[in-house]
């Protein structure tokens, strides 16, 4: 019996396992009481996914229930039983019976919804509450007088539920049921044979139940009926079907409605009990009659779980007799239930350039509550770039509704909040945490539009000057800058040949040493590039100014100091105080203070005759010469710079105190010590002579000498290595009689990039007060008057010999 049982189940469970696809829907029909383990279904061929697809998208079940009985196994794709499956205990008496879940995949997310229907099978035998009922009837019962008895409960539905009575031995009593409108059966039983006290006083029947299943179940309650004197009226109630309505948060102890049945006899016959006679389970504990026949709330009874109840009452009297009545009552709804959000798939992330409409986050609603109890609308906070759609009943998805900026907000905290229609409406919330991934759609920027440094010159090669700094809104990989030199060029030498600039931290290093005199500034670009693909850069024009050092000491341009000749500046003995005598002329190629030149009287043959002007270098008498004066005056003036440490240069002036040239030469020989000259004074009286005499070969003499001294001071210029500033000294003349006499300076000087090309041309007016002396010459060469009238004509050059 065991085995033909089995294989009629399996037999019931291979035909009543159907499979449908409506809508994406997928549906399976199984019979209750299946073993752990069995299958349910192919989910992946049903739904058309191939099953590295499903371990792929992380499939998995959502059923939004604390209890899952179906299990999705990844491997196979395959629906199993996880838990042992009552359908009594899932669903009561509601039909059909079935579970609802929701197969959720990801990458992107997709619902498919799974129906589950849950056939009854014959597991539950019909029980009675009580095991035995005892009932009093008196003997003058007539034939036709009925008793309702206890009805059986059988938790199986259909075919498998409560089918029929049998009430044995029926000599006196016969079953018959009343069909009412809730579909259950009333059992009455009718006394068909009159009792009779003294001959039988306590009558024993078996009453049984009996199922339809398959096997068969039944169940029995034994009645016990003492025959009692006569009692011929029964109780009758007012009404068939009473009909009351309770709230589901009412309190125990209100009252629901009032039953209420007659009974024609006297005394204790007509004394009427109301009793409730449901044996369905949990009916007794929630209800309750008095003996008033006022219906009371016993426990609390809850909305969701049943939304009526129909109550069998009985109303005996003493007699024994008693008439049946149906009290339905409807629970009413009351908004005591918040929406319950279930997350089906959220993602953590979504890139910053995510679409419109990307759904990052699938839920489902329930509110077990009714009408608009039971009503839901979802809301997110506002002020984000999400909205909320519903997307079928229950269902909502949170998608993108704008463009996403990481560098504006890289995390959001999106806030989803379910509220019904009730009143007063419950809410409930979630709070979904996403962060925004980044790409790269930010350029690096610089600090500065540009930027200035300053070096000082003669630096060491590879100083560090100047530190550019860009940064990039972007993150990590995507914010790493790496800074590049542009290529480009300084006076057609490319510019990393002077700089170089780190690629991490943006510092530019010196690659040379610079000289102020050679360059005094020079611009280039550098450009920050991050690491992103494809990667974004900016430029930014970097200045770099060289600042001067005091490397360069003072040149002296007049007097022109030379190994082959002797300048001396003629002094007459009349000069007053504040004569004129020359002016030393210096330059310094540095720039600033470092070029500021001051001029001091080192040495003196006579202290006390003369003085240097500090600041323009003019050598002027302080006191009246005289006649005791000696006519060879030697001055050294030395010529120091404003710099740190500052640096100097020295020239010696030769001046001769005398009133002719006669009156000099007798004491000229001794203003050379570099060398002795042995010629008398008798040969440069006869050279002066001759000069006079032959006039037109002193002219010849004269403008080649000047095309000599042109060339030697180009010479000289190309061996100083210096460049030379054209400094044009102001003219003086003799305005307040003092016997200064005039001297006017030109210098003309050009200049290029190689000093070596440099060419300076000195020019002087002629002076009288000059006296030049050749160390070879064997005589001296006095410059007459009508010499003098040559040499003052306008660019006529007098050349400048050799000092000693």
């Amino acid at each position: 019996m065991p085995g033909r049982t089995m294989g009629r189940q399996v037999l019931l469970f291979l035909s009543a396992l159907c499979l449908s696809r409506v809508l994406g829907q997928v549906s399976y029909t199984i019979p209750e009481e299946m073993a752990k383990g069995s299958l349910v279904g192919n989910i992946a061929q049903d739904l058309g996914l191939d099953v590295k697809r499903l371990q792929a998208r992380k499939a998995r079940i959502h059923t939004g229930d604390s209890t899952e009985y179906i299990q999705l196994s990844r491997e196979n794709g395959l629906l199993v039983i996880k838990d042992k499956i009552d359908r009594e205990a899932l669903c009561g008496q509601t039909t059909p019976c079935a579970l609802h879940f929701q197969i959720a995949l990801e990458s992107p997310i997709e619902i498919f919804p799974v129906t589950i229907e849950i056939t009854d099978i014959n597991d539950n035998a019909p029980t009675f509450q009580k095991d035995e009922k005892k009932i009093e009837i008196s003997e003058s019962a007539v034939i036709g007088s009925k008793f309702v008895l206890e009805k059986a409960i059988d938790p199986d539905i259909g075919l498998n539920g409560l089918q029929t009575y049998t009430l044995k031995p029926s000599d006196h009593f016969k079953i018959r049921l009343h069909s009412q409108s809730d579909g259950v059966k009333k059992v009455e039983m009718i006394l068909q044979k009159p009792l009779d006290r003294e001959k039988e006083e306590f009558v024993s029947l078996l009453l049984t139940a009996v199922d339809g299943g398959e096997p068969q179940r039944s169940g029995t309650m034994q009645i016990h009926i003492t025959v009692l004197d006569a009692n011929d009226n029964s109780p009758v109630f007012s009404k068939s079907i009473y009909k009351a309505s309770v709230k589901e948060n009412s309190l125990t102890g209100t009252v629901i409605t009032k039953v209420s049945a007659s009974d024609a006899d006297k005394g204790s016959n007509g004394e009427v009990s109301y009793i409730i006679s449901n044996s369905i389970l949990g009916t007794t504990q929630l209800f309750r009659i008095t003996e008033d026949g006022d219906l009371v709330l016993n426990g609390p009874i809850d909305y969701e779980k049943a939304r009526n109840y129909e109550i069998d009452i009985e109303a005996v009297d003493r007699g024994g007799l008693s008439d049946s009545s149906k009290v339905i009552i409807d629970v009413g709804d009351v908004n005591d239930n918040v929406p319950v959000i279930n997350m089906i798939s959220s993602s953590n992330s979504v890139i910053e350039d995510a679409i419109s409409n990307t759904v990052v986050a699938v839920m489902s609603v329930n509110d077990p509550d009714s009408e608009e109890n039971g009503r839901v609308r979802c809301v997110i906070g506002r002020n984000i770039p999400f909205e909320i759609k519903s997307t079928s009943s229950n269902f909502y998805s949170i998608v993108t509704d704008d463009d996403l900026d990481r560098e504006g907000a890289s995390e959001y905290n999106i806030t989803v909040t379910c509220s019904d229609e009730g009143v007063p409406s419950l809410s409930s919330s979630v709070t979904l945490t996403l962060q925004i991934s980044d790409v790269n759609d930010n350029a690096p920027v610089f600090e500065r539009s540009s930027y200035e440094a300053y070096i000082v010159e003669n630096n060491t090669p590879g100083l560090s000057i100047f530190t550019v700094k860009a940064t990039d809104a972007d993150w990590n990989q995507n914010a790493r800058v790496s800074y590049i030199l542009e290529d480009s060029s300084v006076n057609g030498v490319p510019v990393s040949s002077y700089v170089s600039v780190s690629a991490d931290g943006g510092v530019i290093h010196a690659v040379r040493s610079f000289d102020y005199e050679q360059i005094k500034d020079f611009q280039f670009r550098v450009k920050a590039q991050d690491g992103g693909s494809p990667p974004l850069s900016s430029n930014v024009t970097v200045k770099i100014l060289i600042q001067d050092q005091n490397d360069n000491p003072p040149q002296v341009l007049y007097p022109v100091q030379t190994g082959g000749s002797m300048v001396a500046e003629m002094v007459p003995r009349s000069a007053d105080v504040g004569y004129l005598v020359t002016k030393v002329v210096a330059v310094d190629v540095d720039s600033g203070q470092n070029a500021w030149l001051s001029y001091k009287l080192q040495k003196a043959t006579d202290r006390a005759l003369f003085e240097v002007g500090l600041q323009n270098g003019e050598i002027r008498t302080i006191r009246q010469v005289t006649d005791k004066d000696a006519v060879k005056q030697r001055l050294s003036v030395i010529v120091e710079d404003n710099g740190q440490p500052s640096r100097s240069a020295t020239v010696i002036v030769n001046v001769a105190v005398a009133d002719s040239f006669p009156e000099v030469l007798s004491e000229f020989t001794d203003f050379t010590h570099d060398k002795e000259y042995n010629d008398n004074l008798t040969f440069y009286l006869v050279l002066a002579l001759a000069v006079v005499s032959f006039l037109f070969i002193t002219c010849l003499v004269v403008i080649i000498s000047v095309k000599v001294y042109r060339w030697r001071q180009s010479r000289i210029l190309y061996h100083s290595n210096l460049p030379v500033i054209p400094y044009y000294p102001p003219r003086y003349s003799d305005t307040l009689g003092t016997g200064t006499l005039q001297h006017v300076y030109n210098y003309e000087v050009c200049r290029t990039t190689d000093s070596r090309k440099s060419d300076c041309k000195f020019g002087r007016a002629g002076s009288q007060n000059v006296l030049i002396m050749e160390p070879g010459s064997t005589g001296t060469m006095q410059r007459m008057q009508s010499e003098k009238s040559i040499l003052d004509e306008p660019d006529s050059p007098l050349e400048v010999s050799k000092v000693a």
